[in-house]
């Protein structure tokens, strides 16, 4: 990483592949709030795009006054060639499906500007925008989806914060390498690597709880992608826990448990005539229903009673991420491991 000096201002980095609609509105909101910014501002759109969202991305850049740059297919390696790119010495991370508020960069420049040399980075939280889908219903519920994006709300400060809405000293970032280019996945993890590090360097990231992006609610409308970012999640904390091992903690997965019973079934069998094999999916929903319970907390509805156990279904494929990335890694004594959460001190 380079040690340059860099001029005082800000750059916002945007890593993005497809989502032009999305990463239109998200450069409306940046530009808005670069007309704002105290100091010099600039945004760089780095995209790995077929060539036909390609050209949609590079016509949006040239309207809202955006850098275009062709990255590769990690979102780290793209984030740390944005960063290298950027003009100024304060760097603004968010996401292609963010919206940010016109004060953005105004409220995290004086905050870093006004703060102690060892505050690395501000985090602001982000919320889900609201929708009808009946997945958005329910997964609303799940904290594994939303949790890391609402935490700078409730705390001072954090080990690690989310890229949709984090701030950070070119210096710290350099210092400690930047994100991660090669992981176990494409994204995710990437974040909370690069917080760990700034952490273990020395370094706070304090919050702002009033700088809040929005993000858009397709992420959470598809019971699919729901599935999908949840599996990819579970496969990148234990990269983590691998590369972290000092933020590791015991963590009783869903599907080490389900796989414990399955062995018991199968010797039972010859006695039960094959009806020991249930208890595969009653392991998996009673630990489902165990966190169902937790999710709703005091609400005793008959609506949160379905929602939550709905949700606690399906963020065990964040487990079963976690269980296939303990083999992928060959580390079977990953299976009763998981990563201290952010807010964890």
């Amino acid at each position: 990483m380079s040690t340059v000096e860099h001029e005082r201002g800000i750059s916002v980095v945007v890593p993005v592949k497809g989502r032009v609609p999305q990463m239109r509105a998200q450069l409306a909101s940046l530009r808005a709030a670069m007309d704002r910014s105290p100091e010099p501002a600039e945004v760089l759109v780095v995209d790995d795009s077929e060539p036909a969202d390609a050209a949609g991305h590079q016509l949006n850049c040239r309207e809202f006054g955006a850098r275009y740059v062709t990255g590769p297919r990690h979102v780290g390696a793209k984030r740390n060639l944005g960063v290298a790119q950027a003009r100024y010495d304060l760097i603004l991370f968010t996401d292609s499906d963010c919206r940010v508020p016109p004060e953005i960069l105004e409220r995290h420049v004086k905050t870093l500007r006004g703060a102690d040399p060892s505050v690395g980075g501000v985090a602001g939280p982000t919320f889900v925008e609201h929708s009808e889908a009946p997945t958005y219903r329910f997964m609303r519920w799940s904290k594994l989806l939303n949790d890391d994006l609402e935490r700078p709300r409730r705390r001072a400060t954090v080990t690690w914060a989310t890229t949709t809405n984090l701030a950070v000293r070119r210096k710290a970032f350099e210092e400690v390498g930047g994100f991660p280019s090669e992981s176990l996945t494409i994204v995710g993890g990437e974040d909370v690597d690069l917080g760990i590090k700034m952490s273990d360097a020395g370094y706070t990231t304090v919050c702002d709880p009033e700088t809040v992006v929005i993000h858009d609610h397709a992420s959470t409308d598809s019971l699919a992608t729901a599935c999908r970012r949840l599996f990819t999640y579970g496969r990148s904390e234990q990269w983590l826990c691998t590369i972290h091992p000092s933020h590791r903690r015991p963590v009783l997965n869903a599907f080490t448990l389900a796989t414990a019973a399955a062995a018991v079934g199968i010797v039972l069998v010859p006695r039960t005539g094959g009806r020991s094999l249930l208890a595969v999916p009653m392991a998996l929903g009673l630990v489902a229903g165990a966190r169902a319970r937790r999710l709703r907390g005091t609400d005793r509805s008959a609506r949160a009673a379905v929602e939550t156990f709905a949700c606690a279904s399906v963020d065990l494929l964040f487990d079963l991420g976690g269980f296939v990335a303990a083999f992928e890694l060959r580390r079977p004594g990953m299976l009763f491991t998981g990563l201290r959460p952010a807010d964890a001190d």
